[in-house]
């Protein structure tokens, strides 16, 4: 087997050769993405930090309540939304809002699409399922590196990967639900002269909202759990408390971060999670 390992297929040389390329010749590109993207997600943090605390629960309560008129639903956020600030986490809670719902919904008008014209175009979905596989398989420290390198440190790399990492699920789901209408639905809607758009708005889209509510709640699920790794390059929020307190054994540290996070998790999951349907 010596013949073969002799010779490599240098694939991680013409990995860097490309990223050095593009650091070389488009850094202004990325850097502008970079100062962009950084700038709106500050602005965020620093309204969501402006607020009250307690402004900000009684507005996660209403928005509960008016999506889902659950009762049930507002007693479980007020009190875990309390805990968060009684844990003084608030802050860095808030730093994690913001950057979960900027890499959602980046994920959701690139997935959507994708899976719509993936539905329509076997062939690209073809196409897309290796590309969608490598992203969740792959381990996100490989391309952390290059996102890096590309848009230096801070919030961006961060919500790069996990757009990377998190995009897979709307467009996996999208592509389920647009492909499994049924198609007497399709066929009737034709019947009376319905347009491809109009098959889309009407048809397609209202059958496949569960499945891309799904794949909302999972791209949220999926932000979340690049928290961690996004502190590892200069992202504040949530991570920032568990990395500190890993370097440190600080085992209450971690705990208590990490509950902030599932606690954000769960309130999320269930605020977004479509509403059930009243038999």
């Amino acid at each position: 087997m010596n013949w073969l390992t002799e010779h490599k297929i240098p694939l991680g040389h013409w990995m860097r050769l490309a990223v050095d390329w593009l650091n070389e010749h488009a850094a202004f590109v990325f850097y502008a993405i970079s100062d962009g993207l950084g700038a709106m997600i500050g602005a965020v943090t620093d309204l969501l930090l402006w607020a009250h605390p307690l402004a900000l629960i009684g507005l996660f309560a209403a928005l509960a309540w008016w999506l889902h008129r659950s009762w049930r639903l507002v007693a479980l956020i007020v009190p875990a939304l309390l805990l968060i600030v009684n844990l003084g986490y608030w802050a860095a809670t808030m730093e994690t809002l913001a950057l979960v719902l900027f890499a959602t919904a980046m994920c959701m008008a690139v997935g959507v699409p994708l899976g719509i014209a993936a539905a329509h175009r076997p062939w690209l979905y073809q196409v897309l399922r290796p590309v969608l596989d490598l992203t969740q398989t792959i381990p996100t420290f490989v391309y952390l590196i290059p996102t890096l390198i590309l848009f230096g440190l801070g919030v961006v790399p961060g919500l790069i990967s996990t757009v990377i990492f998190a995009v897979a699920a709307p467009v996996r789901l999208t592509h389920l639900g647009i492909s499994s209408t049924p198609r007497p639905l399709l066929e009737a809607g034709e019947s009376f002269g319905a347009s491809r758009r109009q098959l889309l708005w009407k048809i397609e889209l209202p059958h496949a909202m569960p499945a891309i509510m799904a794949g909302l709640t999972q791209c949220i699920m999926l932000s979340l759990s690049m928290v961690v790794i996004a502190a590892l390059v200069g992202a504040g929020g949530l991570g920032k408390p568990v990395v500190r307190a890993l370097n440190t054994v600080n085992i209450g540290m971690g705990f208590e971060a990490g509950l902030a996070i599932v606690i954000l998790a769960i309130v999320m999951d269930r605020v977004f999670k479509q509403p059930e349907r009243k038999r």
